[in-house]
């Protein structure tokens, strides 16, 4: 029981690190099927919409537990510097410089999603695809620095999670079509309906 209370924080840590990063690949696999061909976009429900969203916000909710656990953690110190300077910790300097890129990365994305009524579209779709490499460095950062990266159950869990996220990311760059030839493609279906109630 001691040695339970003594590295709570470091159990915490590790915890919300994973549920952070798979709720990363929850957003991303469901952005991707609400924006693909996976679903009709008429008829979604608002609340399935709104999910994505908030799988956002929980990734940076259990990061900043993250954060904290590390900070609270009494093994390697963790400060303001160690926490968000790439480089300026001893401790796996290059494994924890690619979670704070990461959690840059989660953030930049999460205001502009917020913001995203008040931006040019193009700007927020722009920074919204840092998703993928978000995913990616976090992956990396994972896998670097994390203790249970020797686990057989969370090597085959993010096995699993990798393969699902790359492969619905390739379908929709295989899918994907502009909205440019979107509308041309709908004012083309509207005309040659419009030619047949004529006809």
């Amino acid at each position: 029981m001691i040695a339970v209370t003594e590295k709570l924080a470091w159990y915490v840590s590790r915890a919300s690190g994973l549920i952070a990063w798979a709720l990363v690949a929850a957003s991303i696999v469901w952005g991707i099927t609400l924006s693909s061909r996976l679903l009709r976009r008429r008829g979604i429900p608002a609340w399935l919409l709104d999910l994505h969203r908030y799988l956002g916000l929980l990734a940076v909710v259990f990061t900043l537990v993250h954060l904290a656990g590390l900070v609270a953690d009494n093994f390697v110190h963790f400060g303001f510097e160690e926490l968000f300077i790439p480089m300026a910790t001893d401790w796996r300097p290059g494994a924890t410089a690619w979670g704070i890129v990461a959690f840059y990365l989660l953030i930049a994305i999460q205001i502009t999603s917020l913001l995203m009524r008040r931006m040019p579209r193009k700007i927020w779709h722009s920074v919204h695809l840092l998703a993928y490499p978000l995913f990616v460095v976090g992956t990396v950062h994972g896998f670097q620095s994390g203790a249970d990266r020797s686990n057989k159950l969370v090597q085959w869990s993010a096995l699993l999670i990798i393969e699902l996220v790359f492969g619905l990311s390739l379908f929709r760059a295989l899918t994907y079509t502009p909205r440019k030839h979107k509308a041309q493609a709908a004012a083309k279906a509207e005309a040659a309906a419009g030619v047949d109630s004529a006809g």
